[in-house]
């Protein structure tokens, strides 16, 4: 979302037409499923997938095409499920068909409704209105909120940055609490520890991972996301750690023991910095995927 909202604003910054292409129905194995959307430019330039690469061309084809034509909105379908297709099967093996909508949106259309779907990621808000009878929602980018901004939280945060999530770190720590470390976060903020919640907007979050390698602070973090909803809460390091921390946060640790990771990311092995934001962002994309478009 946040390279299709990027490459959304430059186009539209110099004046270029462009065209939604939405996938509306798919039939058996498809790199992308309903509501999935990707940019194409009168410019030439495109952004975003819906097949693993091998469709894109042809889909910019078509949408100049509709563009010259004068069209607003046409239909275009992919069947990749014979490998002796002349054209499409080329032994792809995908074995799947996907229905796609090519809808214009550009100055005469007042950019809509790309405008209004990027105003409401920026509020983490759902979008959906109808496009040609076909009902197209468009969920927000989830939001990670990392506790602790050491070293080690900038392959995390750039995995999770990289999967489409709006990343915010916080530390206690001036030091490691550095924008310039952290292109493309949403936040970067240094926060006193006895307060901190009261300047972070923690219902906006769907998962927070707790990693300043610093017990005392990890215990005030925690403090605080006892008293939140956030459904996903992980913790850096091992069973006893958690054991001594819970037993120091007495009652509030039951509001987290359903939530709590701990230690947190699935066991892929490995013990570098990014092997660990590896297994991390894996049980967020495990744990989140069901509702991704």
């Amino acid at each position: 979302m946040m390279d299709l909202q990027t490459f959304f604003e430059q186009e539209r910054n110099c004046g270029a037409t462009l065209v939604i292409a939405i996938v509306i129905a798919t039939e058996g194995s498809t790199y992308r499923k309903p509501g999935a959307f990707m940019l194409l430019s009168s410019s030439g330039r495109r952004a975003g997938l819906l097949s693993g690469g091998c469709l894109e061309a042809d889909l910019h084809e078509h949408a100049l095409k509709m563009l010259a034509d004068d069209h607003r909105c046409v239909t275009h379908r992919y069947d990749n499920r014979s490998s002796d297709d002349p054209i499409w099967g080329l032994g792809l093996g995908c074995e799947g068909s996907m229905t796609i909508r090519l809808l214009r949106c550009g100055a005469a259309e007042s950019y809509e409704p790309l405008a209004s779907v990027f105003e409401a990621s920026l509020r983490s808000e759902p979008f959906e209105t109808t496009v040609d009878s076909f009902v197209w929602r468009v969920a927000p980018p989830p939001k990670l909120l990392i506790c602790g901004a050491g070293p080690d939280a900038e392959p995390l945060f750039e995995f999770a940055y990289r999967l489409g999530w709006k990343v915010s770190l916080i530390d206690h720590r001036p030091a490691y609490a550095t924008a310039n470390r952290f292109d493309g976060a949403e936040l970067v903020r240094h926060v006193e520890l006895e307060r901190w919640s009261a300047e972070i907007a923690l219902e906006h979050y769907s998962a927070a991972v707790v990693m300043s390698h610093h017990l005392g602070a990890d215990a005030k973090y925690l403090e605080a996301l006892a008293s939140s909803r956030i459904p996903y809460i992980g913790l850096l390091g091992p069973p006893a750690r958690r054991a001594r921390l819970m037993a120091d946060l007495g009652v509030k640790a039951d509001s987290l023991n359903a939530r709590l990771r701990a230690p947190v990311g699935l066991n892929l092995g490995g013990r570098t910095p990014e092997a660990i934001a590896l297994s991390i962002v894996a049980e967020l994309q495990s744990t989140f995927s069901s509702n991704a478009v």
